[in-house]
């Protein structure tokens, strides 16, 4: 069944997002372990910003700057280190973009404060504010957009703790949880995003997506991260350089249970399917 937008503004630092149609982030990945080895620009700052450019050229929306892999079995690097990749690229994106919403992907309060400072206005927390408490007083203290991601364990340990009683009903029970807490420091610029590939197996991602539009219970936007993660290469049978077709399949199946921002490596088939997927919705209304 296809559902109808609801529009939703974020308060994004000094930006105001009007989300009244699905959007895009692109990711920029300042790593050198980032699972998609096409995305990593290291500490290149100049090929960060090409990328950036190009997305923006493209129709990103939101461009999101991340120091430290996510990926299942990452290692953990220092905040330091973590800083030195990001920061540049941030105050270089922003110099170029002025009014373009950067996102910092960290989940530790003392380099989400420098990435603010750089000129972030949303922070993308892969832990919900599990990893480092003090976060929230820092998204309290600007205030910039939060991505509440919903995961198990850390990305070294995640894919062990894949064993829900009830998968969909302990996401809403944790995410409940999580919204009267950001809600109790004041936070109400929320982002959901219920963490496809974070501690689910390749089913229960697939029942994820199949469920989506519950996740809109609460009227916050709804994030999707599923670009050429591995659940889709053990679906198709081929590597994550050869995901792009069911990368974009499986957005137009997202976006028709109501996500409303596209987290991708590849930022025109993206737009290219929520051009596709509104003109499906204009003539079926």
């Amino acid at each position: 069944m296809l559902r109808k937008f609801r529009q939703a503004t974020l308060r994004c630092g000094n930006q105001v997002l009007a989300i009244d149609q699905p959007i895009v982030m692109g990711i920029i990945n300042a790593t050198t372990d980032s699972f998609y080895t096409a995305s990593r620009t290291g500490d290149a700052v100049y090929i960060a910003v090409e990328k950036a450019t190009a997305m923006v050229e493209q129709g990103a929306t939101i461009i999101d700057v991340g120091g430290m892999s996510s990926r299942p079995g990452a290692v953990e690097i220092s905040a330091s280190e973590e800083m030195d990749r990001i920061l540049p690229v941030i105050q270089s994106i922003r110099e170029k973009f002025p009014d373009v919403v950067i996102s910092a992907d960290t989940w530790r309060a003392e380099v989400a404060e420098e990435a603010i400072q750089a000129g972030a206005t949303m922070i993308n927390d892969i832990s919900g504010a599990q990893f480092d408490p003090e976060m929230l007083d820092v998204v309290v203290r600007h205030p910039v957009a939060y991505v509440l991601m919903h995961m198990r364990g850390t990305p070294a340990d995640m894919q062990q703790q894949t064993s829900y009683d009830d998968l969909m009903a302990d996401l809403m029970k944790w995410f409940v949880g999580r919204i009267r807490m950001l809600h109790a420091k004041g936070i109400h610029d929320i982002v959901i995003d219920p963490g496809f590939g974070f501690a689910k197996t390749m089913s229960q991602n697939y029942h994820l997506i199949s469920n989506l539009d519950v996740f809109r219970l609460w009227g916050y936007p709804v994030m999707i991260g599923v670009s050429r993660k591995s659940t889709l290469s053990a679906t198709v049978g081929r590597p994550t350089e050869d995901t792009l077709h069911a990368t974009t399949a499986l957005h137009m199946a997202a976006l028709m249970k109501g996500a409303s921002v596209l987290r991708v490596h590849d930022v025109q088939p993206a737009m290219d399917a929520i051009r596709v997927y509104q003109k499906l919705m204009q003539e079926t209304a």
